[in-house]
């Protein structure tokens, strides 16, 4: 695979990695009940971007990782979908 489609595939997953990360362990400020004045009671509760980011990081690495074994070493293709995933 060529280095600009490992970074181009690295870099969707972790996009959408990152959106299915974010609201995990979010607190809002009606949960903390210090709502400051000119916010919505729902926005987030102090900075939480960095957490989201490394566990995102570590979650897509662990799915690229898996995924390029099952696509190198196991020799998985979209071909082999028919075969995996049963017909109705």
């Amino acid at each position: 695979m060529a280095w600009l489609t490992v970074a181009a595939t690295y870099f969707l997953l972790w996009w959408t990695v990152l959106f299915a990360v974010m609201p995990f362990r979010l607190r809002t400020q009606d949960e903390v009940e210090e709502v400051t004045l000119g916010t919505v009671r729902s926005a987030p509760f102090g900075p939480h971007v960095m957490r989201a980011v490394l566990w995102t990081t570590l979650v897509t690495t662990l799915l690229y990782v898996g995924g390029y074994a099952l696509i190198v070493y196991f020799q998985l293709s979209f071909d082999d979908l028919p075969k995996i995933i049963p017909q109705p």
